[in-house]
């Protein structure tokens, strides 16, 4: 799932290339993807780009007053196409989802992979008309987000770390590989409570968070759409890692299983060299 480093580049790469051109047709292939219906998507036909935001892991593209949204979803990419390809696009052939044509024989595909169906475009007046843009909390990497906002986001927090990082009402951006990072670099279990944390221990999450998400922000910074997931998946230490030696005390990294998701870490970085019980494991051993 692209999180907020990559979203940050591809907000910065569409609007190198989106600003100031005109979209001349919106092409939905599958119906799925629209989750608004009025105005229609052919509204934003016609239309100057004017600018593109991110909002948390959401792609904001506004052209002429009307927001184009999209959120990409655990399986959805957007792949930049110079030219696009002739002739309209084939539904039921592939991943691709929508297409959006430019004026000078550009544009971009919505594509997403499997069956879950979770990519979605949203066209609206105003992005806080979307339930998921509304709800969410504070941006990580905003410049009045300081230790002591932080601070107060955790207060009172009952949740463990790793489902605290990754509610997007709590801190806009952070999914499930960049909340393992963070912790990893933070060395704090996952499963530590949030309302557990000293002062000292806030400041040190509050450190591997902006540190952690800039310096992938950084590195994806510049690159084309088509190259920052293979830069995402190189800069990790160690989500998706499992069995490999940890690159900060070379324990093996450990990894906890859920009903879809998982979640890596290193027991001697952050868990006192104690592995944590695998749930999934667990529950077919009663």
């Amino acid at each position: 799932m692209p999180e907020l480093p990559e979203v940050e580049a591809l907000k910065d790469f569409l609007a190198d290339h989106l600003v100031g051109r005109e979209v001349v047709r919106v092409l939905p292939v599958a119906i799925s993807v629209l989750k608004t219906y009025d105005p229609p998507v052919t509204a934003f036909e016609g239309r100057e780009v004017t600018a593109v935001r991110r909002l948390g892991k959401f792609l904001d593209i506004e052209a002429d007053g009307l927001h184009f949204v999209t959120h990409l979803a655990r399986a959805g990419w957007l792949q930049w196409r110079d030219p696009l390809p002739d002739g309209p696009p084939r539904p039921g052939k592939g991943p691709l989802a929508l297409r959006v044509a430019l004026a000078n024989g550009e544009g971009f595909d919505l594509t997403e992979a499997g069956t879950q169906k979770r990519l979605a475009v949203h066209v609206v007046r105003d992005p806080q008309e979307i339930s998921g843009v509304a709800r969410l909390g504070p941006d990580p990497l905003a410049a009045d987000f300081d230790e002591a906002r932080f601070a107060g986001l955790l207060e009172g927090e009952r949740r463990r770390l790793k489902g605290a990082l990754r509610d997007q009402s709590l801190i806009a951006g952070v999914g499930n590989a960049y909340s393992d990072e963070i912790l990893h670099a933070a060395r704090m279990s996952p499963f530590k409570l949030a309302s557990s944390l000293t002062p000292e221990e806030t400041g040190r999450l509050y450190e591997a968070l902006r540190g952690t998400l800039t310096e992938a922000v950084e590195r994806s910074h510049g690159l084309a759409a088509g190259r920052l997931k293979r830069e995402k998946k190189s800069g990790l230490r160690v989500h998706g890692r499992a069995g490999e030696p940890c690159p900060v005390c070379g324990d093996t990294i450990r990894e906890v299983s859920f009903s879809d998701s998982s979640l890596q870490y290193c027991p001697t970085c952050q868990t006192g060299g104690k592995p944590l019980a695998d749930r999934r494991m667990s529950r077919l051993l009663k």
